[in-house]
């Protein structure tokens, strides 16, 4: 089959500019994928990958959310905890006091320089108990409620029970040395106190470890997580370097070919000479 030269209708040239076009397209695609490290920036680039990515960042957002306020819940108990390990020591200071009042033969001075002694432990239980609070939550106060920290993006919570560690909660606000017989009466309080805060912090250790617990799978979660959301629009930089510059040479050559073929209609130009 003959080729027919004509001047009106440059079948090489309109093949050239298209292939030029289409070339055009695709190194702005990749120019784009490089530049932003997405192989997906929107929907018109893969509508499919687009919507699933976009569902997964929106479960990553609430997750993400979870873990503040399992942060902010573990730092509220953990307040708790560090106080009620405070009051257990002064308990024991107190202890002390109170076993050494309880010697026979003490005289009225000794009893009383105990029982101040006694009250000045007593006094600063509770204000420990009193400053014990984090993000305005007390867990130890008197009329402390229940902490519930949300612990997953459906509204589930991991409840902390609240522990009342004031001196009269814990039975000693009313103790006394000043007698043989207030002193007897203030060592059985005084270890009913000791067992009852100990109760208390093994309660709030095992509230932090289910907070831990549950932070540390909702971390790797959202960890799982990104990495989808990666695998679905992240470009491949080095693919995506080695098409950009195959592009950049077929972009070249395209100009050139484009040339080539808008020179065949000067061609004609010779048969008339």
């Amino acid at each position: 089959m003959s080729t027919t030269n004509s001047i009106n209708t440059n079948t090489a040239a309109a093949a050239a500019l298209e292939q030029l076009n289409s070339t055009r397209i695709q190194l702005a695609q990749t120019q784009q994928a490089v530049t932003t490290g997405l192989r997906v920036s929107g929907p018109q680039d893969d509508a499919s990958s687009f919507a699933i990515a976009l569902n997964l960042k929106g479960t990553i957002a609430g997750d993400t959310a979870v873990q503040t306020a399992l942060s902010t819940g573990e730092s509220a108990v953990n307040v708790a905890v560090n106080a009620g390990q405070s009051i257990a020591d002064l308990l024991t200071q107190a202890k002390a006091k109170i076993v050494e009042a309880n010697q026979s033969g003490l005289d009225a001075t000794s009893r009383t320089a105990l029982h101040n002694d006694f009250a000045a432990l007593r006094s600063q239980i509770n204000t420990i108990v009193a400053t014990a609070s984090f993000n305005g939550t007390n867990l130890i106060d008197s009329g402390a409620t229940t902490l519930n920290v949300l612990s997953t993006a459906d509204g589930s919570v991991i409840a902390v029970s609240a522990q009342g560690l004031t001196s009269s909660a814990l039975g000693i606000s009313s103790a006394d040395l000043t007698t043989s017989g207030s002193a007897t009466a203030a060592l059985t309080a005084i270890n009913t106190a000791i067992t009852t805060v100990a109760n208390a912090l093994a309660a709030l250790g095992s509230a932090v470890s289910r907070i831990e617990d549950q932070s540390t799978f909702t971390g790797k979660l959202i960890d799982t997580l990104n990495a989808g959301v990666g695998d679905l629009v992240d470009a491949d930089l080095a693919q995506e370097s080695a098409q950009l510059q195959a592009l950049q040479i077929k972009q070249q050559l395209g100009v050139q070919a484009l040339s080539i073929a808008n020179q065949t209609p000067q061609s004609l130009l010779s048969l008339f000479r």
